[in-house]
């Protein structure tokens, strides 16, 4: 048997976190389309361990978004989940970004947009919070 066919008949289903995660990301790229905003790309893979959910550009900034999905806020507010820990993750794999951009944009910000809800479950409650945080200060610009 080829192999291909192998993997895919081997392949076990994705966990269902996974797939709530992977919707609230499509309905924040909807939220933002619908601002009139650019999406340049969703998932960016940034060195071996980093990830960006949403990289989007509007009015000449940059913007790197960071989707948190939550059934509900029985444990509080999803943007709670984005500690220092994950600000440092985000902003090394921002400057990892920015360092491949010719030249460097003018400005760029963190957002963070939460969505509430799972799927097949109605509209979900989204909040866009704009500049949600700021660079980390163990990294430095250097333009």
């Amino acid at each position: 048997m080829r192999r291909w066919i192998k993997q895919l008949l081997n392949r076990k289903a994705e966990p269902a976190h996974l797939k709530t995660g992977r919707w609230g990301e499509r309905q924040a790229v909807r939220l933002l389309k619908s601002k009139g905003w650019k999406i340049i790309g969703e998932r960016v893979r940034v060195g071996k361990h980093d990830e960006i959910d949403i990289i989007a550009e509007h009015h000449g900034s940059l913007i790197f978004v960071e989707v948190k999905t939550r059934k509900n806020e029985n444990y509080g507010r999803p943007f709670s989940a984005v500690n220092q820990a994950k600000r440092r993750h985000l902003s090394r794999a921002a400057i990892g970004y920015l360092k491949r951009q010719k030249p460097p944009p003018d400005y760029f910000r963190f957002d963070v947009v939460e969505v509430i809800g799972e799927p097949d479950m109605g509209p979900p409650k989204i909040r866009h919070i704009e500049n949600a945080f700021q660079l980390a200060s163990s990294y430095k610009l250097w333009w």
